[in-house]
């Protein structure tokens, strides 16, 4: 009588090769998955600060001047908000990126006259608001 010896399970070879596809796959992937999640999370800037640019033009028709305008929007998880160069005829909306959230590289602005700068994830755009990492507007 001849006994068959069955083996169950995987060979280390074998798990190690299923290790090593994994490994690839994951540099390939975590990396593409961050540029998706800066993207989604850098609309915040642009969006508030059109709003508040709106609110700058009408506290400006009310009362003819900048100065005393705040800007203070309710969504501000991954910019922090401030205005520079206010004066009776000038202002400067800016949207600087929260280190803390994995934004630090990114920084947005608007003036009076509706020109715009972007620093989108090191890229900068001098005449408008970067959308992508790609640096198109």
């Amino acid at each position: 009588m001849m006994r068959s010896s069955m083996q169950h399970g995987f060979s280390l070879v074998e798990v190690m090769v299923v290790v090593a596809i994994l490994g690839i796959l994951a540099s390939i992937a975590v990396p593409g998955y961050q540029d998706y999640i800066k993207n989604g999370n850098s609309v915040e800037a642009p969006s508030n600060l059109a709003n508040c640019r709106v609110l700058a033009e009408q506290f400006y028709q009310d009362n003819y001047t900048y100065v005393g305008f705040t800007c203070n929007p309710a969504d501000t998880k991954f910019f922090d908000y401030s205005i520079d160069n206010q004066t009776a005829t000038t202002y400067t909306l800016k949207a600087t990126g929260k280190s803390a959230q994995n934004m630090g590289n990114f920084e947005f602005t608007v003036n009076q006259d509706n020109a715009k700068t972007s620093k989108y994830d090191g890229t900068t755009g001098s005449s408008c608001w970067l959308t992508t990492s790609g640096g198109s507007c």
